[in-house]
């Protein structure tokens, strides 16, 4: 049983699950401008640091040593099974591009799922040392202050936000099409290079909304319900609820989400 109310004592799991991502947090800005190993996978522009898989060991290890009959699915290390029917789901550096280049834009990620629904979620920057965490029923909340999205109603007055996938110059279906089109129905689109933190700062009414054509779980799972805990409305691009395991998200405050899907209908066709 998780914490529900705003006037109950924490869960344990919102605890380690704090925990967790501040001490692979600080890991990681403490490593930031030091020398780095760097590999890839697959293409020059999808990246991996050795920082990747020491913060990912940390965080696993907290959670196994918690809740030791729970699943595990980690960027790094992939899928383990569980037997508790829980998984937890990790992205150890999400902005990787960004660290390996000690630009100060990434975070870490831990979402926690249950019944097919994540019903709890910590997004960690430790840059600007901003916790935000959201537990279904209980409100998203930064650091102390409770979340709210954007009152923004109109998509040209909006600020957006995306990412592009690593196979940008091979791919297709490569978000330039929809990108140069939002830069011109909204009022600015911008790309920081770390998912979490867009959607997280959708729920924080930094930006009206964020849409990507194909990610990875653990770069939604931690963030998506901050954004529908602080009064927002995530789907897939169609409209319909997003798979987890194959997220195409648009993540938005809510009173712009379907000016975004026409648009995004418009532009794809479908």
């Amino acid at each position: 049983m998780l914490y529900c109310a705003a006037n109950m004592a924490p869960s344990l799991e919102r605890r380690v699950a704090i925990d967790a991502a501040r001490a692979a947090g600080q890991l990681l800005y403490t490593e930031l401008h030091r020398p780095r190993r760097v590999a890839y996978k697959g293409t020059p522009t999808n990246l991996v640091t050795e920082m990747d898989a020491r913060a990912e060991e940390l965080v696993v290890g907290r959670l196994l040593a918690a809740f030791p009959d729970d699943a595990i699915l980690a960027e790094e290390r992939g899928a383990q099974a569980g037997r508790s029917g829980r998984r937890w789901i990790i992205d150890p550096l999400d902005g990787t591009t960004n660290y390996a280049h000690g630009l100060p834009i990434f975070s870490v990620g831990i979402g926690l799922e249950q019944a097919r629904s994540i019903v709890l979620g910590v997004v960690y920057d430790p840059t600007r040392d901003e916790l935000f965490v959201a537990e279904r029923g209980a409100g998203a909340w930064l650091n102390d202050a409770r979340l709210t999205v954007s009152t923004t109603e109109q998509l040209e007055v909006s600020l957006l936000t995306t990412g592009f996938p690593y196979d940008i110059s091979t791919n297709p279906d490569n978000n330039l099409t929809e990108y140069a089109t939002f830069a011109k129905r909204a009022r600015a689109v911008r790309r920081l290079g770390s998912a979490l933190l867009d959607i997280a700062y959708v729920a924080a009414g930094r930006y009206e909304g964020f849409w990507e054509l194909a990610l990875s779980p653990w770069d939604v799972a931690a963030a998506g319900i901050l954004v529908e805990e602080a009064g927002g409305r995530v789907t897939d691009l169609r409209g319909d609820p997003i798979d987890i395991d194959r997220p195409r998200i648009v993540a938005t405050n809510g009173r712009i989400h379907d000016q975004m899907l026409a648009v995004l209908k418009e532009v794809r066709g479908q």
